[in-house]
C-alpha cells in the first residue's frame, strides 16, 4: 500500500501541474510570472512541483497574472481539499469527540456501497452503545481531549441508522478482532452477540478471516473504510487520512476484494463468532 503522505503529495503535483497549464496558456515563463506577482522565480517553480502547498492568496495572484480569473475558486476549492486528505487527530478533535464524529456525517450519508477491512475493532456501523463508550472513553482519555463522550456516543449512534436504509455494506473482520476485549467480558458479549444479530440484515456482509487461513500472499494490512469508488479513509495513530487519487482508490478496492477471498461467510463465520463469545466465560 501506498505511504500515508503519498496521496497528499500526489496531488499537490496534480495541482501544480494545473497552474504550470494556466501560465503557459498565458504564454508566460515562470521567471516572467514571478517577475509580475514580485516573487522569487524558486516559489512559483515550488507551486508547480508540488513541493509548497499554495495559499489561496497565491492561487488568486496567480490567476490574475495569467488573466485566468475564471480559474480560481475551483483551484481553491482542490487545494481546500487537498489540505484535509492528512488532519491530525489533535487538529481534528480539537473541539471534542462529538464535533470529529459529526464531521463524517455527510460522507456517511451521501455514500451508497461502504467497504470495510478491520484487523483490529469492530467497526462503527455495527458497533453497540456499550463498545463505541469504551472505545471513546479510551481515546478521550490517551489524547487528553474534553470529556464528550456520551455526546459523541449519540452521534455514533445516530450514524448507524443508515445500515436500515438502502446502503450497502461489506465488512471485512481478521478473527483475532473478535479476540480483543474491548470493554471488558461484559461488552464484549454484548458487541459480538448484536455482530451475529447484524449479519442477518439484509444491507449487511460480514466475512471474518480466520486465524489459520493461508496469508502468503496477502497479509492483514492497516483498516481502512471505501465509500463508493470515490474515497477512502485510513486512521493512523497520529492522524486520519483521506485518500482521493484513483490508483490509490484502485489499490484499495483490489485489496479488499483480495482480503474477502481469504474470509469465510455465513455459518461459517457465525461458528467463530459463536467460538469468541463461548471463550470469553
Amino acid at each position: 500500500m501506498a505511504s500515508p503522505s503519498s496521496s497528499v503529495q500526489e496531488a499537490r503535483k496534480a495541482l501544480g501541474r494545473r497552474l504550470a497549464e494556466i501560465r503557459m496558456g498565458a504564454d508566460l515563463t515562470k521567471r516572467e510570472l514571478a517577475r509580475r506577482l514580485g516573487w522569487h522565480e524558486s516559489k512559483a517553480s515550488r507551486f508547480e512541483s508540488g513541493t509548497r502547498a499554495p495559499s489561496e492568496r497565491d492561487l488568486r495572484a496567480w490567476c490574475t497574472a495569467c488573466d485566468a480569473e475564471g480559474d480560481v475558486e475551483d483551484l481553491i476549492t482542490t487545494a481546500r481539499g487537498i489540505e484535509g486528505m492528512y488532519v491530525e487527530w489533535r487538529k481534528m478533535e480539537r473541539h471534542g469527540l462529538k464535533w470529529a464524529q459529526e464531521s463524517v456525517v455527510p460522507l456517511w450519508e451521501r455514500t451508497e456501497r461502504f467497504r470495510i477491512y478491520s484487523p483490529w475493532l469492530i467497526p462503527g456501523p455495527v458497533q453497540t452503545a456499550s463498545y463505541i463508550t469504551a472505545l471513546l472513553t479510551s481515546i478521550r482519555d490517551r489524547r487528553g481531549l474534553v470529556d464528550d463522550v456520551p455526546a459523541a456516543v449519540a452521534v455514533r449512534m445516530e450514524k448507524q441508522k443508515i445500515v436500515y436504509g438502502n446502503h450497502k455494506f461489506a465488512i471485512l473482520l481478521e478473527e483475532s478482532v473478535l479476540r480483543y476485549r474491548i470493554g471488558g467480558t461484559d461488552v464484549m458479549a454484548g458487541q459480538l452477540g448484536y455482530l451475529l444479530s447484524a449479519m442477518a440484515l439484509p444491507s449487511v456482509s460480514i466475512g471474518i478471516i480466520p486465524q489459520d487461513a493461508d496469508r502468503t500472499k496477502l497479509w492483514p494490512v492497516e483498516g481502512f473504510f471505501l465509500y463508493d469508488d470515490a474515497t477512502v479513509n485510513v486512521e493512523l495513530v497520529s492522524a486520519h487520512l483521506t485518500v482521493v487519487q484513483q490508483h490509490e482508490l484502485a489499490m484499495y478496492a483490489k485489496t479488499f476484494s483480495d482480503l474477502a477471498e481469504l474470509a469465510v461467510y455465513g455459518g461459517a463465520a457465525r461458528e467463530l463468532i459463536t467460538a469468541a463469545i463461548e471463550s470469553l466465560g
